[in-house]
């Protein structure tokens, strides 16, 4: 289908969807989707108590395995790290090899469906709610996950689908349907039930949480800075879904090639724009960062800390960061799948980069202006984020919350174009890929992103969230029995990396 032909028909669907989304069916679909979504959530984010802390077993769940990962695999996510750079950079990339973008578009459309609103509103929340010390926490959050990347990413290549065609699906459906089977006759059963339901819970998130969430929070920062009630944009959140529908649509047609062009050229300009501010104003008050430091280190470990001690700061820490990097949900395993490789291992590496940028460099960044403007509020509304990092920026550079818009916006559109593609591979693996199931698809995601930026969402969001973070239990389930595999793929990498024997295309050899 042609783009023209493509946008005749977006545009003609949507008009419908606008109107009625302008109409109170908000209301109505709020009332309809509550008790489903406290449901969901209700069993997703079952919790325990710890030291007074109700703390959700999916945190733990995450938290256990990117733990586990780390010593079973010596630290990779230490140790691999330079070498991740080198294939990154391009270094041994086979322009031969099966697959459809390079190491570093996959990286980057990865890294667009997770760096965004969670680093700038997610970090606020959590150290309003945990104290400074909850950034200390989200940094070991951060570099626990990048072993979780390196597994997930590691299997989505070993266990996709190569078609004659070259283009590639893969992901956790893939490596939890074929990769259990290939272990032993009677995990194969396990291996589909998970596969199913982890496509199931994609689905669901790629249309709540990836989609509808981001075009509202944009829309809502958009009105903000246009003058709030008052802006002549405050009742039209239809116009700007129809108009964001209309970019997203244009980008997603090209497939996972269209997308990696798109994100390969938004996340690391944004990235770059966001952190400068944030070192600008860390700079020009760098005679408060060794006490924002120490307040980090010390509220870390404070027994008096906010939000029930220790534990309670700990648990703000480790889940802002799970929500930003989604380290362990298995979503970016989709994307890094269409990576340019035949050692699939390599893009193990290359995912190390996601949450070491994502949490540990944007979320720290994001923190420490926090810290150091004072910004920061124990009483916060968790759905104040957004401006409580606004505020922080402000206090020092006017002009910001402008920059902050066009981030918001930018990320959000980024992400989203990820997250229709991580939606349309579990969509075709439970549909059949054919141009029909493709098509819907994109139509049904492009309709949510004009609903999303024009109703109150409420229990939507609850829902879309709780169905996020529902695929990190057949994920990571799959994960424990597919270790063994990724282990010989790293042993027989790793010893050829030693012995010097990797070519580099267009290079010597490389020497360790």
């Amino acid at each position: 289908m042609s783009k023209n032909r493509f946008v005749i028909l977006l545009t003609t669907l949507l008009a419908p969807i606008s109107a009625l989304a302008q109409n109170g069916i908000d209301e109505r679909i709020d009332n309809a989707v509550r008790p489903i979504a406290d449901t969901v959530a209700g069993l997703v984010f079952s919790s325990f108590p710890v030291a007074g802390v109700q703390i959700p077993f999916v945190l733990v769940w995450l938290i256990a395995a990117a733990t586990f990962f780390t010593f079973y695999f010596r630290f990779i996510n230490l140790r691999a790290m330079r070498h991740g750079f080198h294939l990154v950079r391009g270094d041994y990339s086979d322009p031969t090899a099966a697959g459809e973008v390079t190491h570093f578009q996959a990286l980057a459309t990865a890294l667009s469906g997770t760096v965004g609103l969670g680093n700038i509103a997610g970090v606020a929340i959590a150290v309003s709610l945990g104290g400074p010390g909850a950034t200390f926490w989200m940094i070991v959050a951060g570099f626990l996950g990048m072993s979780t990347k390196f597994v997930e990413c590691t299997l989505g290549v070993k266990y996709r689908n190569e078609y004659t065609d070259g283009t590639v699906s893969g992901g956790p459906m893939y490596y939890l349907a074929k990769g259990l089977a290939e272990r032993s006759d009677k995990l194969r059963t396990l291996g589909k039930i998970l596969a199913v339901l982890f496509a199931i819970f994609c689905i669901g998130g790629s249309f709540g949480g990836g989609n509808m969430f981001q075009a509202n929070q944009s829309f809502k920062q958009l009105v903000s800075v246009t003058g709030g009630d008052a802006s002549w944009l405050a009742d039209k959140g239809w116009l700007f879904g129809v108009v964001i529908a209309s970019l997203v649509g244009l980008v997603i047609i090209g497939g996972i090639q269209g997308i990696a062009r798109v994100t390969s050229k938004i996340v690391p300009f944004m990235a770059i724009v966001y952190v400068l501010a944030g070192l600008i104003i860390i700079l020009s008050n760098v005679t408060a960062v060794p006490a924002a430091i120490g307040a980090i280190i010390s509220g870390a470990f404070s027994p008096e800390g906010m939000a029930g001690g220790v534990i309670g700061v700990l648990f703000q820490g480790f889940r802002r960061a799970a929500f930003s990097n989604e380290a362990g949900v298995g979503s970016a395993a989709i994307a890094h799948s269409a990576v340019r490789t035949n050692r699939p291992i390599t893009e193990g590496f290359v995912a190390l980069y996601e949450p070491f940028v994502d949490t540990v460099v944007v979320c720290t960044i994001t923190a420490l202006v926090i810290i150091i403007t004072g910004t920061w509020d124990p009483n916060v509304d968790p759905g104040q984020g957004v401006a409580l990092t606004s505020a922080a920026f402000e206090s020092s550079i006017s002009w910001f919350p402008w920059v902050l818009t066009l981030a918001v916006v930018l990320f959000a559109f980024s992400t989203m174009i990820s997250w229709s593609y991580y939606g349309l591979k579990a969509w075709t693996f439970l549909f059949g890929e054919s141009l029909i199931t493709d098509i819907t698809y994109k139509v049904l995601f492009l309709a949510f992103v004009v609903v999303g930026s024009s109703m109150q969402l409420g229990a939507v969001i609850d829902f879309s969230d709780a169905m996020i973070f529902a695929m990190a239990f057949p994920n990571i389930l799959g994960l424990y029995f597919l270790l063994p595999v990724v282990k010989r793929e790293l042993n027989t990498y790793w010893a050829e990396y030693r012995a010097g024997s990797l070519q580099k295309f267009g290079k010597a050899l490389h020497r360790a």
